[in-house]
């Protein structure tokens, strides 16, 4: 890892099962990570005690109570000594860590970012009617101070982060641009059962919803993250498509 600059990685989950490993085992081989902070919110397995073992540089904060996606963010976020975060779901398929190299070494020499986006470029096509695979990802890379500024600025809770943070830096003017990458989310259904994933979806919109409000939500969908951030140079993986992957895996 290298020492400047310092770019934490912080990696929120909850009951992720076997989910989470594959995850680490691609976020570990990223080059530009300072330290890589994993919050677990309160899951009901024993996960935290098989990642410390496994990968003994990665920090684990165990919440006591559960605190949702938001609550644990900001857990992390305290304890985070770089000067930017990168935040990543822990239940993605398909992660490349040569994708997160190039989309950090861009975002850098790009220098009037605030924020980049990575777009789930391989996401079901009603998830791109909404522009969720741009909005609503979880993979981002920010300044701490900026996500600081965020996180006090309102009560942020449940899985309101994403939409809470697209709304603020919308209302600053920040500069928003998405860069490709590969990863895919776990569908809540597929982990939790039908009915759960069913109801913790519905949990999901309200929150998204609930933390800009519907003008700022429109606005998101209209004008918010357009512009695309070009690699530095073409890369030799070429993504897989959602049967790709499945085929293969």
């Amino acid at each position: 890892m290298i020492s400047h600059p310092q770019i934490s990685c912080v990696i929120p989950f909850w009951n992720e099962g076997t989910n989470i490993f594959p995850v680490l085992d691609e976020i570990s081989k990223v080059s530009f990570f300072s330290e890589i902070i994993c919050v677990d919110d309160a899951s009901d397995d024993n996960n935290h005690i098989t990642i410390a073992g496994k990968y003994p540089d990665i920090r684990i904060i165990r919440l006591k109570k559960n605190l949702g996606k938001s609550g644990a963010v900001k857990e992390g976020i305290r304890h985070a000594s770089g000067n930017y975060i990168m935040l990543i779901d822990a239940d993605l398929r398909n992660l490349n860590h040569a994708e997160i190299d190039l989309a950090i070494r861009s975002f850098l020499k790009a220098e009037d970012l605030d924020m980049l986006i990575l777009r789930r470029v391989n996401a079901f096509f009603f998830v791109k009617l909404y522009r969720a695979d741009v909005l609503f990802t979880g993979e981002r890379l920010l300044s701490k101070k900026d996500l600081e500024l965020i996180l006090e600025s309102s009560d942020i809770r449940g899985w309101q982060l994403e939409s809470a943070i697209n709304t603020w830096m919308l209302l600053n003017d920040k500069n928003v641009a998405w860069i490709a990458h590969s990863g895919i989310n776990r569908h809540k259904y597929i982990k939790w059962g039908i009915l759960k994933g069913f109801w913790l979806d519905l949990k999901t919109y309200k929150d998204m919803i609930t933390a800009g409000g519907i003008y700022n939500i429109l606005r998101q969908l209209l004008f918010f993250a357009k512009r695309e951030l070009k690699p530095e140079m073409l890369q030799a993986h070429k993504f897989q498509s959602e049967r790709e992957f499945e085929e293969v895996h």
